[in-house]
This record gives structure tokens, sequence and C-alpha cells, in this order.
């Protein structure tokens, strides 16, 4: 498995930059005869896009997904399914300053030394988050594998934008409002809040983070293969595999350090003639295994690095410090365009874990 690889049986290669041809997924391990309809991985797409809002970034890409192989009269065919998105709104104008003058809180100066100038630098190449186009592309396939196969759930939403946040809502508001709203926000209230923290950060010429929450319903006991490919393992590589991802946790996650035992041990009961836990502290996962219980992580995402006030750098020819004004085309916040690629990776990781389990084989 390469550096731009993911997964063990069902595996994805992405491949693409920002501003060159497009974005692209193969996929291998795709079982034979699943049905592929193309609009459906559109629409899950779509979900990734900007949008018309006021507050997000002006380059509009379509994003059409095309299918180069792997599908014959509608049906997976076994071979490796290749999807592909070309770039079609692209503006490199800005970013020849970047190549000598890198932008804080970008890869710019780490990706011009490993790679010795030779990197594509236009809109921050394979380093751009358009590069999550892939992975929204290759979670649809997920997602459909999961939801067919085992009737698995996988749902992610914004659970904070700067100082705006919620605390509890119901599954079945999640399930049905995360996508009503611009901000991914279930409840249309703090949705308003939220949006209104991104309009300031907008007009402050800077920009927010915040924190996406997924859960994963439906999931049965057993999925994992610790200790190295354990759940908690395989999803945390690849939710840093998300630009702008800091920081993740499951179930209770930080707060089990002020906390007893006692209090946060997930104890077990019979429901309905099935083994039950009556809390889900430890978000659905323990020693690396599904529990059965809904899987709960969040993950934290910094605030987008490219902003319109001026920063201190530094000039790479010249080696002497300078200043910065960041122009070009972009989110203020990055969070609700996040949503999907979250819900995207999380289906890919947990289609691959129960494949290797052979889960997944069992019931096709």
């Amino acid at each position: 498995m390469n550096s731009n690889s993911l997964g063990h049986i069902f595996t994805i290669t992405v491949f693409g930059e920002s501003h060159g041809t497009g974005i692209g997924v193969i996929i291998d391990g795709v079982p034979a005869g699943l049905p592929i309809d193309v609009a459906e991985i559109q629409e899950f797409v779509n979900l990734r896009r900007p949008g018309t809002d006021d507050i997000v970034t002006q380059r509009q890409e379509e994003d059409k997904v095309e299918i180069l192989s792997g599908v014959f009269n509608g049906r997976t065919t076994g071979a490796p399914l290749t999807l592909f998105a070309r770039n079609m709104d692209v503006d490199s104008r800005h970013y020849e300053l970047y190549r000598r003058v890198p932008r804080p809180g970008h890869a710019d100066y780490p990706a011009k030394i490993k790679y010795k100038g030779y990197n594509d630098w236009r809109g921050s190449g394979r380093f751009s988050g358009r590069i999550t186009l892939a992975y929204v592309m290759d979670g649809a396939i997920a997602k459909k594998l999961l939801s067919d196969a085992l009737g698995i759930e996988v749902m992610a939403y914004t659970k904070q934008i700067g100082s705006v946040k919620i605390d509890s809502i119901d599954i079945d508001k999640i399930r049905k409002n995360r996508y009503r709203n611009y901000v991914r926000c279930p409840d249309p209230k703090v949705a308003m809040k939220m949006r209104e923290e991104i309009v300031t950060a907008k007009l402050n010429g800077d920009s927010v983070g915040g924190v996406i929450e997924c859960i994963v319903d439906n999931v049965p006991v057993g999925i994992g293969e610790p200790i190295f490919n354990s759940v908690e393992s395989e999803l945390s590589k690849a939710m840093f595999s998300i630009p702008a991802v800091k920081g993740i946790e499951f179930g209770l996650g930080f707060g089990f350090a002020n906390s007893w035992g006692s209090e946060v041990n997930d104890e077990y009961a019979i429901r309905n003639g099935k083994i039950v836990a009556r809390t889900n502290n430890s978000g659905g996962i323990l020693g690396g295994l599904t529990t059965g219980m809904p899987i709960v992580f969040r993950v934290v995402l910094k605030p987008t690095a490219s902003i319109a006030k001026v920063q201190k750098s530094v000039d790479m020819e010249e080696m002497k410090e300078t200043e910065l004004v960041v122009k070009g085309r972009h989110d203020p916040c990055i969070v609700p365009r996040a949503v999907p690629v979250v819900e995207g990776l999380t289906a890919v990781v947990l289609t691959d874990l129960a494949l290797q389990g052979g889960v997944i084989k069992k019931v096709l």
C-alpha cells in the first residue's frame, strides 16, 4: 500500500491536484454485482459543493462524476472502479507568489523542501482541500455497500463552529435535518447562529474552525482487526487524511480524564433478547472492536488557513522576513463542506474492516 492509498481489501488510491486536470479515485476490492447509479454518487458528491451561499468560496466546480472503469450494465464487475471529476473553474494567478513566500497554516514550505520545488503549487496541489472530492466519491460507493449488505448507516453533522455548539440531539433529527441547511447542523436555530459566526469571521477577514460528530448506526458486534488495524486506529488514520483535521476523540473522549471508572464503564443489560450496553461512553468500540452500540466520534478542524488579514512570513529566495495577504477564493469555514467527507471516509474504513473480517462476504 502506497502513501496515496487507504485500506487493505477495500482499497482506495487517490490522484489529481487542485488546479490540474481533475480529481479521481481508484477503488479496488468492490464485490462484483453491486448496483451502481452515477446519479446516486453525484447526489452525495453534491453535498460537498459550496453551493450559492455568500459565505463560501466563489470557486464553482460542477464536480460531475465520470465512471472510467469497473462498471458494466449498471453493476460492478469486480475490476478496479475508477471515478473522476474534472477541474473546470481554475484560477492560479495568485499562487506564483507562494512558491517563495509560504502561506502561514499551509503546507507550502514543507512541501517545497520535501519535493525540492517540483511539487504542483497551484491551488496547493495535492495538499488542497479539493482532494477530498475523491473521498466523497469513494464514500458514496462504500456507504451503498454498507447499507445494502449490512444495513449500516453513517451520519455526520456539524456539532460546533467557533463558540456556537449543539450539545445533544436526537438521532432521528440528525438523520432528517443535517443536510437541510448550509452549515450541516440538524438544529435549525443553532444553524442560524453558526452561520452568523461564519459571517463575522468573513467580515473580519478571518476564518473559524469547528467540530464534526459522526455516528454509525446498526453496527454488528466484532468488526475490527486489532491491534494495529483496530477500528479506532483505522478511523483515526483516515480522519487525519482530511486537510484541516487536528484532533479526534471517541465516545466520551477526553472526558474520561476527569471521571471515575464507576461512572463511565458501559454496563450491560438484556433488551428484547439481545445484549446491549446501558450507556455508550466508549463510543461503540472496545479493544479496537465494535460493541454493537453506535460508533460515535468527533473530529476538530482548524480555521481555514487562507485569510485576508496581514500575516508574517518569509521570502525563501531572499531569506528575509516579510508580510503576506493571501488572495484567492477561499471558504471562511471549511467545516460544513467537510461533513460528507467525514461520512465518506468513515464508510470506506468500515467497509474495508467488514471485508477483512468476512462480515460483508457472509451476507452478500
